[in-house]
């Protein structure tokens, strides 16, 4: 393992500005090989799921175990309860005092997740817009409830399509902030980003991406999803509802999470629901790898099955090492000036 501290490539004036990203679609192994490029950084992990910031949803969201997070320190998890209303923007204001703290110990800042918006949302920042409507949100989740989250997608073609081709159409929580904001402001949300400082890097970041070849990332989804009904994934489900989180939440909407708790409240064949839980897992993996293709700034990694997360963090290591090495000082006060 390379001991030399990474921080010493940079002068220190420069260091405070670091800040690696390592990402992926859900399945492709970030967490063992994030843990080792930790070790590697000699930093601690941020993560960047907006899943894992609930408490007791665990197995579900694959939430780093109580042994991995002994061996590294994981911050910005369990920050919330399942019935709490959490944002992209929310998790940029708590991760940007964990990014100083990183750089007041020395450490790169070390973000690791899927979750693309909050992974733009500390690398770009975000547009917050106005505040909410509570009665409009009322009135869109009926709707929803009503007619289907399709319904609530198509509305919002209507007023602001450029927003539309970037929500799914089951991703009723940013379907009804978007229409939410053209209701309180008559102006679609697509043209407060484009007025906006969004999209300019605030830290010259290295973005490291993992991937696979399709039929084995589809291959290792369906056997985690086996796995985490296993390890007592309906049961976990059964607890949260028995803790009255009930299925209309947008936690217990999320992936997984929604199957599971229809099956415990309706009844149903559990191999037919875990059927339904790898192929809306598979899907989500191909939309995660849709969005993060939109950043050329990252480099990717392709990951076979004879590789082990420690060789695979070695040749992360020595891009990181590589990409500072090349940097200059003004592309630092680039990174943050505009």
């Amino acid at each position: 393992m390379n001991e030399k501290p990474l921080q010493s490539i940079l002068p220190r004036s420069s260091f405070p500005l670091m800040l690696v990203v390592l990402l992926g679609p859900t399945g492709v192994g970030k967490t063992e090989v994030a843990l080792e490029l930790a070790q590697r950084l000699k930093t601690e992990i941020l993560s960047a799921d907006s899943r894992q910031v609930y408490k007791y949803m665990d197995i579900g969201t694959a939430k780093p175990t109580q042994k991995e997070q002994e061996l590294v320190r994981h911050h910005l998890i369990d920050l919330i309860e399942p019935d709490q209303v959490y944002s992209a923007a929310a998790y940029a204001r708590d991760a940007e005092p964990l990014i100083q703290k990183a750089y007041a110990r020395g450490q790169i800042p070390f973000l690791v997740g899927g979750t693309g918006l909050y992974l733009r949302a500390v690398t770009e920042g975000i547009f917050e817009g106005p505040g909410a409507d509570p009665n409009f949100r009322e009135e869109m989740d009926r709707w929803a409830r009503l007619y289907g989250n399709p319904y609530l997608h198509r509305k919002l073609q209507e007023v602001d399509p450029q927003t539309a081709a970037r929500i799914h159409k089951n991703d009723r929580a940013r379907i009804i902030r978007a229409l939410e904001v053209y209701h309180l402001t008559g102006q679609p949300l697509s043209d407060y980003h484009k007025q906006s400082s969004w999209g300019r890097l605030r830290y010259l970041t290295c973005f490291l991406g993992l991937t696979r070849q399709r039929d084995e990332l589809y291959h290792r989804i369906n056997r985690r999803v086996e796995e985490m009904v296993a390890q007592g994934f309906v049961e976990e489900v059964k607890k949260l509802l028995d803790r009255g989180y009930g299925p209309e939440l947008n936690s217990m909407q999320s992936l997984g999470y929604k199957q599971m708790a229809e099956f415990i409240l309706q009844g149903g064949n559990l191999d037919k629901v875990i059927e339904t839980i790898q192929k809306e897992t598979r899907r989500y993996a191909k939309r995660q790898l849709t969005w993060f293709r939109q950043n050329h700034a990252i480099h990717w990694i392709h990951l076979s099955s004879s590789q082990t997360p420690s060789e695979i963090a070695q040749q992360c290591f020595t891009f990181i090492e590589s990409f500072y090495s090349k940097v200059k000082p003004k592309d630092f006060k680039n990174s943050i000036s505009n």
